[in-house]
């Protein structure tokens, strides 16, 4: 699944935050203090970011049956 472009709470606009997010996170950081520094500051967006699960490279791995 795609990164949603906006928060499904709120309608901010979020989705082209989470490439910088993923990078820094995957660098060791913090992810609350990532989230702060990008500006994400209500909880239904953080939690956008924090549960996001990236399952589309999972389901590719399966060929079709027909």
């Amino acid at each position: 699944m795609l990164f949603p472009v906006r928060c499904f709470t709120c309608g901010a606009v979020i989705g082209h935050l989470w490439e910088k997010y993923l990078e820094r996170v995957q660098r060791g950081e913090n992810p609350a203090k990532v989230l702060d520094d990008l500006g994400v500051k209500r909880y239904c967006c953080r939690r956008m970011f924090l549960s996001h699960i990236e399952i589309s490279r999972e389901i590719l791995r399966f060929p079709k049956i027909s």
